[in-house]
C-alpha cells in the first residue's frame, strides 16, 4: 500500500497512471458500440454456436470484440502485422535498413509507414468480416444476421472498422508516448483481462455441473500457480557475462579495474514472439470468408486453424523465429563489444572487439533458443490441459473442429484453455514489464517501489 501510494505523491507519475486508465476506459467503452447494420440477437446466437473459426485468439486479444462486432473488433491487431512486416522488411530492404539507422528521423519514418499499412491491413480485414457476415446471414436461415447485404453494408463496415483500427492504434501510441508501459501491449491485456470473471464464471458451474470434480480443480489451481511462477522465473532469469575494466591514470587519479557484468535475459523478446506469432496465424481466418467452401485455399485456412496439428507447428516455429528476431533488433552485440572496448573493458579469457562480440553473441544464441522454447510450451499448455481436465470451451474463444474428425482429438484440441497459455503469459508478462516501468520512476526519485525487500537483498549480497 506505500508503493501504491507514492505513486499518487508523483505529480508526473499520477498523472501518467491516470491517463493510461483513462484511455484503457474509452477503449472498454467501445465494446459497447455496435457496428450499424448488424442484428444483435443474431450475433449473438452465431456467437454462442461458436462454429466459425474467425473467433479464435484475434477475439481473445481484442477482449470479445469480434464477436460481438463493435467498432473496435479489429483491435491493435492489424497494427501488430503491420509492424511485424516492416521489421521483416528492415532486414531485406535496403531504404529501410538505412532509415532504422538514422536515429529519431528514421524511426518516425518507419512509424508513419506502419500507419499506413495499419489502413491497408484493416481495409483487406474489414472487407473479409463483411463477406462473412453476410455469408452467415444467408447460412442462418432464422433471424437476419445483416439487414440490408450488399455493398453499402459492407462500405459502411469497412469504413467502421477501419476507423476504429486506427483509433485504437492512436490509443496506443498515446499511452506509450504519456502513458505507463507499452500502449499495444497494455490494450491486448486489457482485452484478456476482461474476459476472466467469465472464465472462472464457467469453471465455477462446471464444478456445480458435476462435469469437474473438487480435486480437478485443486490440481488446476495448483497448476496455473506453477505456470505463473514459471513465466516469473524465467522472465527475471539472465545469464551474467562478467565485465573486468582495465585501469588507468587520468591525471593523478586512477580509474578503472572494477569488475560488472553483462546481464543477458532469457527471454529478451518478452511475450512479442508469442503476440507476433498468433497475430499471423490469426490473419489469414478474417479473408477465410472471401474464398468459396470448398476450395484448396479454404481447406489450406482450415488446417492453419486454432489447434490443429499444422496450426501448431506453425505456430511453434513463428515462436523460435521472433524470438530470435526480436533479440537481434534490440541487442546488438557488436555495439556492445565496441562500448566496452572503448571504455577499456574485456571479458576475461576473451580478446576484445570481434572475438567478444562473437562470444556474447554465442551466449545469446543459446539462452534465446531456451527461451523460444519456454515460450513455446507455455502457449501449447493449454491443449495438453484440455484432455486431462476437460474444460468446457468459452463460447467466444473455443472453435470447433469438424466433426469428422476422431473423438479423442475434438476432445483434447477443439479449444483454447484461458486459464493458461497465450493468455496467461502476456497477463504475467505485461504486468511485470508495467510493474517495472513504475519501479523505475519510483526509484528515479528515492521513492521505496514495489521490489523494495529484493533491492535490499541485492544490496546485502
Amino acid at each position: 500500500m506505500g508503493s501504491l501510494k507514492n505513486i499518487f505523491a508523483i505529480p508526473e507519475l499520477r498523472k501518467r497512471v491516470l491517463f493510461t486508465f483513462g484511455l484503457l476506459a474509452v477503449y472498454r467503452i467501445g465494446a459497447h458500440v455496435t457496428t450499424p447494420g448488424i442484428n444483435l440477437e443474431a450475433l449473438k446466437e452465431l456467437t454462442e454456436q461458436s462454429a466459425s473459426n474467425l473467433f479464435g485468439l484475434y477475439d481473445m486479444f481484442s477482449g470479445r470484440q469480434l464477436s460481438q462486432m463493435t467498432i473496435f473488433a479489429l483491435g491493435i491487431m492489424p497494427y501488430i502485422s503491420a509492424s511485424i512486416i516492416l521489421q521483416l522488411l528492415t532486414v531485406v530492404w535496403p531504404y529501410l535498413e538505412r532509415l532504422s539507422k538514422e536515429g529519431e528521423l528514421g524511426r518516425r519514418k518507419i512509424t508513419q509507414y506502419t500507419r499506413y499499412g495499419t489502413i491497408l491491413l484493416s481495409l483487406v480485414q474489414s472487407l473479409g468480416i463483411a463477406f462473412y457476415l453476410e455469408s452467415a446471414t444467408k447460412a442462418q436461415g432464422g433471424l437476419p444476421l445483416v439487414y440490408s447485404p450488399g455493398w453499402a453494408f459492407r462500405l459502411m463496415t469497412v469504413l467502421t472498422l477501419t476507423t476504429g483500427s486506427v483509433f485504437v492504434m492512436w490509443l496506443g501510441e498515446q499511452i506509450t508516448e504519456r502513458g505507463i508501459g507499452n500502449g499495444m501491449s497494455l490494450l491486448i491485456y486489457a482485452g484478456i483481462v476482461v474476459g476472466l470473471p467469465r472464465g472462472a464464471v464457467t469453471t465455477l458451474k462446471q464444478l456445480e455441473t458435476g462435469e469437474m470434480g473438487p480435486i480437478e480443480l485443486i490440481l488446476l489451481v495448483v497448476l496455473m500457480t506453477a505456470v505463473v511462477g514459471a513465466i516469473v522465473f524465467v522472465e527475471r532469469a539472465a545469464r551474467r557475462v562478467t565485465v573486468q575494466y582495465a585501469r588507468r591514470m587520468v591525471g593523478r587519479r586512477m580509474y578503472g579495474g572494477a569488475s560488472t557484468h553483462i546481464p543477458l535475459k532469457v527471454n529478451t523478446g518478452g511475450v512479442m514472439p508469442v503476440i507476433f506469432g498468433s497475430s499471423i496465424l490469426a490473419f489469414p481466418q478474417t479473408l477465410r470468408p472471401m474464398f468459396p467452401p470448398g476450395s484448396w485455399m479454404d481447406s489450406f485456412m482450415t488446417q492453419i486453424s486454432v489447434s490443429y496439428p499444422l496450426y501448431n507447428l506453425l505456430y511453434v516455429i513463428l515462436i523460435i523465429f521472433f524470438a530470435y528476431f526480436y533479440t537481434a533488433i534490440i541487442f546488438n552485440p557488436d555495439d556492445v563489444a565496441e562500448n566496452m572496448r572503448k571504455y577499456g573493458g574485456f571479458v576475461p579469457g576473451i580478446r576484445p572487439g570481434k572475438r567478444t562480440a562473437e562470444y556474447i553473441d554465442a551466449i545469446l544464441a543459446r539462452i534465446t533458443l531456451a527461451g523460444a522454447v519456454y515460450l513455446a510450451v507455455i502457449a501449447l499448455l493449454p491443449q495438453f490441459m484440455l484432455t486431462g481436465f476437460k474444460v468446457q470451451p468459452i463460447p467466444f474463444i473455443g472453435d470447433r473442429l469438424d466433426a469428422a474428425l476422431p473423438k479423442f482429438i475434438t476432445e483434447g484440441m477443439n479449444v483454447t484453455f484461458y486459464f493458461g497459455g497465450t493468455s496467461l503469459l502476456i497477463i504475467v508478462g505485461v504486468a511485470m514489464d508495467t510493474v517495472q516501468q513504475v519501479e523505475s520512476q519510483l526509484i528515479m526519485r528515492h521513492y521505496d517501489g514495489f521490489m523494495k525487500k529484493s533491492r535490499i537483498r541485492g544490496r546485502r549480497t
